[in-house]
Protein backbone atom coordinates (compact mmCIF):
# COMPACT_ATOMS: atom_id res chain seq x y z
CA UNK A 1 0.00 0.00 0.00
CA UNK A 2 1.20 3.25 -0.92
CA UNK A 3 0.04 6.93 -0.03
CA UNK A 4 -1.83 8.31 -2.69
CA UNK A 5 -0.03 12.11 -1.68
CA UNK A 6 3.45 10.98 -2.42
CA UNK A 7 2.39 9.45 -5.13
CA UNK A 8 0.64 12.82 -6.34
CA UNK A 9 3.79 15.03 -5.35
CA UNK A 10 6.00 12.88 -7.35
CA UNK A 11 4.18 12.83 -10.84
CA UNK A 12 3.83 16.74 -10.04
CA UNK A 13 7.48 17.31 -10.08
CA UNK A 14 8.63 14.52 -12.37
CA UNK A 15 6.36 15.49 -15.14
CA UNK A 16 6.84 19.33 -14.01
CA UNK A 17 2.93 19.66 -14.51
CA UNK A 18 3.41 23.21 -13.15
CA UNK A 19 5.46 24.72 -15.73
CA UNK A 20 4.32 23.07 -18.86
CA UNK A 21 1.41 25.33 -20.24
CA UNK A 22 -1.21 23.11 -21.76
CA UNK A 23 -5.30 23.76 -22.43
CA UNK A 24 -7.01 24.77 -19.20
CA UNK A 25 -9.33 22.06 -19.58
CA UNK A 26 -6.46 19.34 -19.47
CA UNK A 27 -6.65 20.32 -15.90
CA UNK A 28 -2.98 18.30 -15.47
CA UNK A 29 -2.95 16.60 -11.79
CA UNK A 30 -5.21 14.76 -9.65
CA UNK A 31 -8.36 15.38 -10.64
CA UNK A 32 -10.19 13.31 -8.04
CA UNK A 33 -8.77 12.63 -4.79
CA UNK A 34 -9.59 9.14 -2.98
CA UNK A 35 -9.24 8.42 0.74
CA UNK A 36 -5.34 8.82 0.78
CA UNK A 37 -4.42 4.94 -0.06
CA UNK A 38 -3.22 3.39 -3.39
CA UNK A 39 -2.88 -0.52 -3.30
CA UNK A 40 -2.89 -0.95 -6.91
CA UNK A 41 -2.46 1.53 -10.05
CA UNK A 42 -4.35 1.18 -13.32
CA UNK A 43 -3.21 3.37 -16.95
CA UNK A 44 -5.59 4.25 -19.17
CA UNK A 45 -5.38 6.77 -22.21
CA UNK A 46 -8.81 8.34 -21.66
CA UNK A 47 -10.90 9.31 -18.33
CA UNK A 48 -14.83 7.34 -19.14
CA UNK A 49 -17.02 5.51 -17.66
CA UNK A 50 -15.61 2.31 -19.68
CA UNK A 51 -12.38 2.93 -18.21
CA UNK A 52 -13.04 3.78 -14.57
CA UNK A 53 -15.44 0.92 -14.30
CA UNK A 54 -13.25 -1.69 -15.26
CA UNK A 55 -10.59 0.16 -13.00
CA UNK A 56 -13.31 -0.79 -10.54
CA UNK A 57 -13.83 -4.41 -11.25
CA UNK A 58 -10.06 -4.78 -11.36
CA UNK A 59 -9.58 -3.52 -7.87
CA UNK A 60 -7.40 -0.44 -8.80
CA UNK A 61 -7.59 2.93 -6.58
CA UNK A 62 -5.85 5.22 -8.73
CA UNK A 63 -6.47 5.20 -11.95
CA UNK A 64 -3.39 7.79 -14.28
CA UNK A 65 -4.66 9.12 -17.89
CA UNK A 66 -3.50 10.96 -20.57
CA UNK A 67 -7.06 13.24 -21.36
CA UNK A 68 -9.37 13.56 -18.06
CA UNK A 69 -12.56 14.73 -17.26
CA UNK A 70 -12.49 17.68 -18.12
CA UNK A 71 -12.21 18.35 -21.76
CA UNK A 72 -15.31 19.84 -22.87
CA UNK A 73 -14.78 22.69 -20.36
CA UNK A 74 -16.86 24.14 -17.43
CA UNK A 75 -20.20 21.81 -16.86
CA UNK A 76 -22.49 20.86 -13.92
CA UNK A 77 -21.92 17.86 -12.16
CA UNK A 78 -24.95 15.84 -13.93
CA UNK A 79 -25.47 13.16 -16.77
CA UNK A 80 -22.07 11.42 -17.55
CA UNK A 81 -20.16 13.56 -15.44
CA UNK A 82 -22.06 12.66 -12.30
CA UNK A 83 -21.90 9.02 -13.33
CA UNK A 84 -18.46 9.52 -13.37
CA UNK A 85 -17.82 10.98 -10.40
CA UNK A 86 -20.17 9.08 -8.17
CA UNK A 87 -18.37 5.63 -9.70
CA UNK A 88 -15.40 7.38 -8.18
CA UNK A 89 -16.88 8.10 -4.76
CA UNK A 90 -18.80 5.20 -4.47
CA UNK A 91 -15.19 3.20 -5.19
CA UNK A 92 -12.43 4.67 -3.71
CA UNK A 93 -11.08 5.83 -7.20
CA UNK A 94 -8.88 8.57 -7.57
CA UNK A 95 -8.02 10.04 -11.08
CA UNK A 96 -4.97 11.30 -12.19
CA UNK A 97 -4.38 13.18 -15.38
CA UNK A 98 -0.84 14.18 -17.38
CA UNK A 99 -1.71 15.10 -20.90
CA UNK A 100 1.51 17.19 -21.97
CA UNK A 101 3.85 17.05 -19.52
CA UNK A 102 3.63 13.27 -20.38
CA UNK A 103 3.78 13.94 -24.05
CA UNK A 104 7.04 16.07 -23.43
CA UNK A 105 8.76 13.75 -20.98
CA UNK A 106 12.33 12.56 -22.28
CA UNK A 107 12.29 9.07 -20.83
CA UNK A 108 8.22 8.77 -20.02
CA UNK A 109 6.67 10.73 -22.42
CA UNK A 110 4.47 9.18 -25.51
CA UNK A 111 6.97 10.72 -28.35
CA UNK A 112 10.06 9.59 -26.17
CA UNK A 113 8.42 5.75 -25.68
CA UNK A 114 7.27 5.44 -29.31
CA UNK A 115 11.04 6.38 -30.52
CA UNK A 116 12.53 3.42 -28.44
CA UNK A 117 9.54 0.88 -29.20
CA UNK A 118 11.20 1.39 -33.38
CA UNK A 119 13.99 1.26 -32.63
CA UNK A 120 15.28 4.67 -33.11
CA UNK A 121 17.77 6.01 -30.76
CA UNK A 122 19.05 9.32 -29.80
CA UNK A 123 15.99 11.29 -29.68
CA UNK A 124 16.02 15.06 -29.62
CA UNK A 125 13.33 17.60 -28.01
CA UNK A 126 10.77 18.79 -31.26
CA UNK A 127 7.60 20.73 -32.05
CA UNK A 128 6.99 23.17 -29.60
CA UNK A 129 4.11 24.53 -27.97
CA UNK A 130 3.56 27.60 -25.47
CA UNK A 131 7.32 27.37 -24.90
CA UNK A 132 7.75 23.37 -24.35
CA UNK A 133 9.32 20.88 -26.75
CA UNK A 134 6.73 18.44 -26.70
CA UNK A 135 7.93 15.69 -29.63
CA UNK A 136 10.86 14.18 -30.45
CA UNK A 137 13.08 14.17 -33.94
CA UNK A 138 15.20 11.65 -34.79
CA UNK A 139 18.09 10.35 -37.03
CA UNK A 140 16.53 7.80 -39.73
CA UNK A 141 17.75 5.08 -40.15
CA UNK A 142 17.03 2.19 -42.89
CA UNK A 143 14.14 2.69 -45.39
CA UNK A 144 10.49 4.19 -45.14
CA UNK A 145 9.25 0.44 -45.49
CA UNK A 146 11.22 -0.75 -42.46
CA UNK A 147 10.25 2.27 -40.50
CA UNK A 148 6.27 1.36 -41.40
CA UNK A 149 6.77 -2.17 -40.13
CA UNK A 150 8.26 -1.30 -37.23
CA UNK A 151 5.86 0.72 -36.69
CA UNK A 152 2.96 -1.61 -37.09
CA UNK A 153 4.64 -3.98 -34.95
CA UNK A 154 5.22 -1.22 -31.61
CA UNK A 155 1.64 -0.56 -32.29
CA UNK A 156 0.06 -3.71 -32.71
CA UNK A 157 -2.26 -2.45 -35.52
CA UNK A 158 -2.30 -1.02 -38.99
CA UNK A 159 -0.46 2.46 -40.01
CA UNK A 160 -1.74 5.06 -42.77
CA UNK A 161 1.30 5.42 -44.95
CA UNK A 162 0.78 8.38 -47.25
CA UNK A 163 4.74 8.07 -48.74
CA UNK A 164 5.79 11.05 -50.88
CA UNK A 165 8.85 11.81 -48.83
CA UNK A 166 12.29 10.02 -49.26
CA UNK A 167 12.64 6.26 -49.35
CA UNK A 168 15.73 6.13 -46.49
CA UNK A 169 14.62 9.06 -44.31
CA UNK A 170 16.59 11.25 -42.87
CA UNK A 171 15.20 13.33 -40.11
CA UNK A 172 12.24 11.84 -38.42
CA UNK A 173 9.25 14.07 -36.27
CA UNK A 174 7.46 12.08 -34.12
CA UNK A 175 4.42 13.55 -32.12
CA UNK A 176 1.76 11.68 -30.87
CA UNK A 177 -1.76 12.28 -31.14
CA UNK A 178 -3.63 15.26 -33.22
CA UNK A 179 -0.72 16.68 -34.89
CA UNK A 180 -1.05 15.81 -38.22
CA UNK A 181 -2.16 19.02 -39.07
CA UNK A 182 0.88 20.25 -37.95
CA UNK A 183 2.70 18.77 -40.82
CA UNK A 184 3.76 22.61 -42.09
CA UNK A 185 5.79 23.28 -39.02
CA UNK A 186 7.29 19.67 -39.66
CA UNK A 187 7.95 20.64 -42.76
CA UNK A 188 9.84 23.80 -41.91
CA UNK A 189 11.72 22.48 -38.80
CA UNK A 190 13.60 20.08 -42.08
CA UNK A 191 11.49 16.73 -41.22
CA UNK A 192 10.56 14.27 -43.90
CA UNK A 193 9.18 11.75 -42.29
CA UNK A 194 6.63 12.88 -39.87
CA UNK A 195 4.70 10.46 -37.20
CA UNK A 196 1.88 11.22 -35.71
CA UNK A 197 -1.64 9.71 -34.36
CA UNK A 198 -4.26 11.34 -36.43
CA UNK A 199 -4.60 14.20 -39.16
CA UNK A 200 -7.50 16.04 -41.30
CA UNK A 201 -8.00 15.10 -45.08
CA UNK A 202 -5.91 18.32 -46.40
CA UNK A 203 -2.64 16.93 -44.87
CA UNK A 204 -2.48 14.08 -46.79
CA UNK A 205 -2.61 16.40 -49.81
CA UNK A 206 -0.11 18.61 -48.07
CA UNK A 207 3.11 15.99 -47.62
CA UNK A 208 2.35 15.17 -51.41
CA UNK A 209 3.32 19.08 -52.05
CA UNK A 210 6.21 18.83 -48.75
CA UNK A 211 7.52 15.28 -50.62
CA UNK A 212 7.18 14.21 -47.10
CA UNK A 213 6.27 10.71 -45.47
CA UNK A 214 3.31 11.24 -43.64
CA UNK A 215 2.66 8.05 -41.30
CA UNK A 216 -0.51 7.48 -39.36
CA UNK A 217 -0.72 5.35 -36.55
CA UNK A 218 -3.82 6.16 -34.89
CA UNK A 219 -4.73 8.86 -32.02
CA UNK A 220 -5.18 5.93 -28.80
CA UNK A 221 -2.96 3.47 -30.22
CA UNK A 222 0.03 6.01 -30.76
CA UNK A 223 -0.63 7.59 -26.87
CA UNK A 224 -0.61 4.69 -24.89
CA UNK A 225 2.97 4.53 -24.07
CA UNK A 226 3.45 7.26 -21.76
CA UNK A 227 0.39 6.26 -19.33
CA UNK A 228 1.86 2.91 -19.50
CA UNK A 229 5.58 3.80 -18.67
CA UNK A 230 4.24 6.39 -15.92
CA UNK A 231 2.37 3.86 -14.40
CA UNK A 232 5.16 1.00 -14.54
CA UNK A 233 7.62 3.49 -13.31
CA UNK A 234 5.42 4.38 -10.24
CA UNK A 235 4.81 0.56 -9.70
CA UNK A 236 8.36 0.13 -9.33
CA UNK A 237 9.39 3.00 -6.72
CA UNK A 238 6.31 3.07 -4.36
CA UNK A 239 6.25 -1.47 -4.68
CA UNK A 240 2.76 -1.57 -6.02
CA UNK A 241 0.90 -3.36 -9.01
CA UNK A 242 -0.32 -1.56 -12.09
CA UNK A 243 -2.35 -2.87 -15.20
CA UNK A 244 -3.25 -1.53 -18.03
CA UNK A 245 -6.84 -0.51 -19.07
CA UNK A 246 -7.77 -1.36 -22.50
CA UNK A 247 -10.50 1.08 -24.39
CA UNK A 248 -9.91 1.75 -28.04
CA UNK A 249 -11.76 4.13 -29.84
CA UNK A 250 -10.86 2.99 -32.79
CA UNK A 251 -9.37 6.72 -34.01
Amino acid sequence: MASLWKIVDFCDEHLRTSDIADSDNALNGLQIANSGKVTRIGAAVDASTRTMREAVSRQIDLLIVHHGLFWSGLRPITGPLYRQVRLAFDHDLALYSAHLPLDAHPKLGNNAQLAAAIGLAKARPFFEYKGTPIGMRVRGEGSTAELVSKLEQALDGPVKAFLFGPKKPKRIGIVTGAAGSEIHRAAAEGIDTFITGEAPHWAAVAAEELEMNLLLGGHYATETFGVKALAEHLSRKFDVPWEFVSAPTGL
